[in-house]
């Protein structure tokens, strides 16, 4: 078949919209929805009151209407919440979920991807974090139930995915091993059957998977696991935004508390060619120039986050939006790769925007709490049973789960930054409203070559701009 040059980047939460992907894949690339928290976004835009009803509509297209039907009820409210109101709970992620959740998980995953695929005949993925295993299995059969053409998924070893992709297809039982602190690996359970309690399972096709790397080796090694290997790989360097792969060797950081990279990190793309699979580069190859560097050395082509993440059609708060373009335009945009901040441990990508988590004011004046939970840890409690911990959660919390306070020191809550930055920030019930997260790459300067000026463009104008020296379509 014939791939795709571009790959729209998955981003944050809700970042990466179902209106985005749709807008990329109708200009015949692979366009891609964040896989991280839908769950928790569905929820909210359901409780708003389903500005347009999009979910609504994705719900009614659930191959067991019962299930959706639960889902839309218990979420959904007819008048729109009102501005300061506090967003209803969802359940944390824990390795055995109640019905109820479980039920969200699936049907969630399946309304985002289902709407991004109602107005398109292109190409849609969805984009997971191999960090956040709790969700993963129900995530996954949501967007195989929803027809979804590619998963991708990095931040993380994903060597099980494509044997698991083979058995959600075919509707089989599924397990996968959870990362437990301080002990032995958990065993995640998804069962198809019992989920679609008795109704028959719809037809579905096994969706293909490409892995992000940030290394030649992890490429190679993922390509000879002998229960599966990936469809493709997309090639991740430093200088991408979010969540970095931290330098190999010992930790070096630069006069500005960055980390440093070096030699090590450096990847073979030969070596990536020589596996025989389609490959994209991502991280710095956003400009047409890079483009046609990329198809020189052998790849199928690049994945854009940065130039996707500000145009119209991303997930990103309009006003967020319009206030870092307008300090690309005058030229007093920064990022910064904060080598603590994510409470995954990995150095992540912060947009220095005033107001927001990257301002040490703002960060340091949050109160410390952990509601949504994505990026918590399992670990083994004393008693020999599973708990679940933050770095990011109170101190005194996080201690007495066996974290320490050196680990919990300079970590930000991202989750709930990064749903705020999507407008659907919580209101806590002492009137505090959470403060956004943005990330971004290191090419976000760059932007001043779509924007003529402005502080608006759009997905084409990105697909546009960066097919223009390869001669293809736009």
């Amino acid at each position: 078949m014939t791939e795709p040059i571009i790959v729209q980047g998955g981003m944050g939460v809700g970042a990466s919209s179902w209106q985005l992907a749709q807008a990329v894949a109708d200009l015949g690339q692979l366009g891609v929805v964040s896989g991280t928290a839908v769950a928790v976004t569905v929820a909210r835009r359901l409780s708003e009151g389903d500005p347009g009803g999009h979910v609504r509509r994705a719900l009614e297209a659930f191959p067991v209407p019962e299930i959706a039907a639960r889902v839309r009820d218990r979420y959904y409210r007819e008048e729109a919440k009102a501005h300061g109101a506090r967003f209803p709970g969802v359940a944390r992620p824990v390795l055995e979920p109640s019905r109820k959740d479980l039920e969200l998980l699936v049907v969630a995953n399946f309304a985002e991807i289902t709407m991004a695929k109602a107005g398109t005949d292109g190409l849609i993925g969805v984009n997971y974090l191999e960090k956040i295993q709790l969700p993963t299995l129900p995530s996954l059969y949501g967007a195989v139930l929803a027809g979804v053409d590619a998963v991708l998924m990095g931040a993380g070893i994903p060597a099980h995915i494509p044997a698991i992709l083979d058995r959600l297809a075919r509707h089989e039982d599924v397990e996968m091993r959870i990362d437990v602190a301080g002990g032995d690996k958990a065993i995640s359970r998804f069962s198809p059957e019992a989920f679609l309690d008795g109704h028959p399972a719809p037809e579905v096709s096994r969706p293909r998977f490409f892995a992000i790397v940030s290394s030649h080796t992890l490429a190679t090694y993922l390509d000879r696991n002998t229960s599966g290997s990936p469809d493709g790989y997309v090639v991740e360097m430093p200088v991408a935004g979010g969540h970095n792969a931290p330098p190999r060797g010992r930790p070096n950081l630069d006069a500005t508390g960055q980390p440093v990279y070096g030699a090590r990190d450096e990847v073979k793309l030969e070596a990536v060619a020589a596996l025989g699979k389609p490959f994209w580069l991502a991280g710095g190859w956003g400009t047409p120039q890079r483009v046609e560097e990329a198809l020189q050395l052998g790849a199928a082509g690049v994945q854009v986050g940065t130039a996707f993440a500000f145009c119209e059609e991303s997930g990103l708060s309009p006003e967020l939006k319009h206030a870092v373009l307008d300090r690309v335009v005058d030229g007093t945009m920064s990022v910064r790769t904060d080598p603590v901040a994510s409470p995954t441990g990995f150095p992540f990508k912060l947009v220095e925007l005033a107001g927001t988590i990257a301002d040490v004011e703002v960060a340091e004046a949050r109160p410390r709490k952990c509601d949504v939970g994505y990026l918590r840890e399992a670990y083994a409690k004393e008693d020999g049973g599973l708990g679940y911990r933050c770095s990011a959660e109170p101190i005194t919390d996080f201690v007495r789960k066996g974290g320490t306070e050196e680990d919990a020191e300079g970590r930000r809550c991202l989750c709930n930054g990064l749903l705020t930055a999507i407008d659907l920030g919580q209101v806590r019930r002492e009137g505090y409203a959470e403060p956004a997260v943005m990330t971004a790459g290191d090419d976000l300067l760059d932007l001043t070559r779509l924007l003529d000026g402005s502080n608006r463009y759009r997905a084409q104008d990105v697909v546009a701009h960066l097919l223009a020296r390869v001669g293809a379509p736009a």
